[in-house]
C-alpha cells in the first residue's frame, strides 16, 4: 500500500468512525491526509469505494482479535469467552461510537450498495465463526446460540456508546456466560 492511500484510508477511517459516512465529505478527506484529488480519486475512484475499504480495514483487525482469542484460548467454552472480552475491551476503549459495520448499516439501507454488501460479508462471517466455536462447545445444533450471541453483541454495542459502557459489557458478558451454560448443559 502505498504511503499516500495508507494516509487516505486512516485519515478516512478516523473521520467516518467519528463523525459518520455521509457527513464526512471528500473534500474534507482530501485537506485532512494532506493529499491532491488526483491523488485520492487514483486510490479511490469514488467516495464509495473508500467506505467499502474502510470498512474492509475494520473487518480484518477484528477477524485478527477473533484470531488472536482462538489462538490463545484452544478449548472452545475458553475462546467463547475470550472474543466476548475482546467484544467488550472494544466497548470500553476511547472514543467508542459503536459498530463500524451497524452504522454502516443505518447509513446505506440498499441491500445492493456495495457498503451494504460489504457488512452483510463481515456480518455473515462473524455469524460463521461464532457458529463453529459454539458448535465445539456443546453438541446440540450451534446456530441459534451464535444467533443470541450475536443478538447480544448487536445491543452491547449500540448501547455501549449511549452511556457508561461498563455495566453494558457488564450484562453482556453475563449473556455470554449463561449462553455457554446454556451449551454445556446440552451436553450434559
Amino acid at each position: 500500500m502505498s504511503e499516500a492511500r495508507a494516509r487516505l484510508l486512516d485519515t478516512a477511517s478516523g473521520l467516518f468512525y467519528s463523525e459518520g459516512l455521509h457527513s464526512v465529505g471528500v473534500e474534507r478527506i482530501i485537506a485532512a491526509a494532506q493529499v491532491t484529488r488526483a491523488t485520492m480519486y487514483r486510490h479511490f475512484p469514488g467516495k464509495d469505494d473508500l467506505v467499502v475499504a474502510y470498512l474492509a480495514q475494520a473487518d480484518d483487525m477484528i477477524r485478527a482479535r477473533v484470531d488472536a482469542a482462538r489462538r490463545a484460548n484452544p478449548a472452545a467454552v475458553d475462546a467463547v469467552r475470550a472474543v466476548g472480552r475482546a467484544i467488550a475491551d472494544s466497548i470500553r476503549s476511547p472514543g467508542f461510537r459503536g459498530c463500524a459495520f451497524l452504522n454502516a448499516a443505518a447509513e446505506y439501507p440498499d441491500p445492493d450498495h456495495p457498503v451494504h454488501r460489504t457488512v452483510l460479508a463481515h456480518r455473515q462471517w462473524f455469524l460463521g465463526t461464532v457458529t463453529e466455536i459454539l458448535a465445539a462447545v456443546g453438541d446440540s445444533d450451534p446456530a441459534p446460540a451464535a444467533r443470541h450471541f450475536v443478538m447480544l453483541r448487536d445491543g452491547a454495542m449500540a448501547a455501549g456508546c449511549l452511556s457508561d459502557p461498563d455495566p453494558i459489557c457488564e450484562t453482556f458478558l453475563l449473556g455470554v456466560e449463561d449462553l455457554l451454560e446454556s451449551r454445556l448443559r446440552t451436553r450434559r
